[in-house]
């Protein structure tokens, strides 16, 4: 009989693949590929501006494709272009065509995203600058942006100017409108005291709802510009934040670390192969064949692609077992038999040797001396 440890670590195993499930999005070929995605939470957070504005929420899912599952994990991953199909679902259903200009400007960054907590968290208005540069794809990744900053500062005629770099900006302006604002309106929210935004400039002509760009920057906005820009006081990358809070800022960047290799991963087959593999690895049933079915592709394709990363299936196998063992031994709460039925080993005696392989000692080694160190008075 199957203990009670063995029931909460199962549970915590099967949460850990929602995540790299959900990270895999599916072209017509059955292959994953690299659309852009964003995070759920902040389209989970446009979905709930637009039902507060009046849409019916049901029908928001259905015209953007989305289920309310998608968006129960706010650091799960949706296609950006379902994204947008949302926006303009939400625009039509709202009869509100400056939707994106005012989730904008009412929206809070740390309410959806450890991107906005961390930039709250950061020690002045220049750090969190380049924490958001550093972090910004896990709240949306742009395409063509490469693995430059989004945001820059740059010294032009008038003064000081922070100019996002989001190339193509006018096949969907809404990203514009929405961002933008969160920079001017939530400034001047969370910091009364000091000034931000001086005038701004935009890449899209000026739209029919012009006098609410008015009404929420309270700042001159020039339409049809080169550039999306702010022009910003020059001493607002001196405003302090909180230049004391260096532990929560050190656990939420590490907690930001975490979420960017889970979106690294998801780009390379071997992720996608890993992602695949997690939820039935306990079965002891994990075999190319099997994965490749699940990826739609054949077991040659699967082992081409997988070559060209230089790995092998057997070898992302044995990786997976071994860093999913070390996981639950270091929980401390699985036995060693519970663990190697956990990473799918029938035979206990089969997981001992596969993991003194690994690492040089027996996992009851491992676990003892962990016990130990936890035990030891501080």
């Amino acid at each position: 009989m199957i203990d009670w440890r063995y029931a909460i670590a199962l549970k915590r195993y099967e949460a850990m693949t929602v995540r790299s499930k959900n990270m895999i999005v599916r072209n017509i070929a059955g292959l994953p590929t690299a659309e852009p995605t964003l995070s759920a939470g902040f389209t989970r957070a446009l979905l709930d501006f637009a039902v507060v504005q009046g849409a019916d929420e049901a029908r928001l899912l259905q015209r953007s494709g989305l289920r309310a599952a998608d968006l129960a994990d706010q650091d799960d991953r949706i296609p950006v272009s379902r994204y947008a199909a949302l926006m303009r679902a939400g625009k039509e259903e709202t009869g509100n065509a400056a939707l994106a200009l005012e989730f904008g400007a009412a929206s809070d960054f740390r309410k959806f995203s450890v991107v906005g907590l961390i930039s709250h968290a950061s020690a002045n208005m220049m750090e969190a600058l380049g924490q958001l540069n550093r972090f910004g794809r896990l709240v949306v990744e742009i395409e063509g942006l490469g693995e430059g900053p989004r945001f820059r500062l740059v010294e032009r005629a008038g003064g000081l100017w922070m100019e996002d770099l989001r190339p193509d900006p006018n096949s969907f302006p809404e990203f514009t409108e929405s961002t933008l604002s969160r920079f001017i309106v939530s400034a001047r929210r969370d910091f009364p005291q000091h000034t931000f935004a001086l005038e701004a400039q935009v890449t899209h002509p000026a739209p029919p709802y012009r006098a609410r760009y008015d009404t929420l920057w309270q700042i001159p906005v020039t339409f049809g510009s080169e550039r999306n820009a702010i022009r910003i006081h020059p001493g607002w990358t001196q405003v302090q934040i909180q230049p004391e809070a260096r532990y929560v800022f050190g656990v939420l960047t590490e907690r930001g670390d975490a979420l960017l290799q889970d979106l690294e991963n998801s780009k390379t087959l071997r992720g996608r192969v890993e992602a695949m593999t997690l939820p039935v690895l306990h079965t002891g049933t994990v075999s190319v064949d099997r994965i490749a079915a699940r990826l739609g592709v054949s077991r040659q394709t699967l082992y081409r692609n997988l070559k060209a990363e230089g790995v092998t299936f057997a070898e992302v196998l044995d990786t997976l077992r071994h860093k999913m063992a070390l996981h639950y031994l270091a929980g401390q709460q699985v036995s060693v038999n519970e663990t190697a039925y956990l990473v799918g080993f029938s035979d206990p005696s089969a997981f001992s040797r596969a993991f003194k392989r690994w690492t040089g000692s027996s996992p009851r080694d491992l676990k003892a001396a962990r016990r130990a160190r936890s035990d030891v008075p501080v």
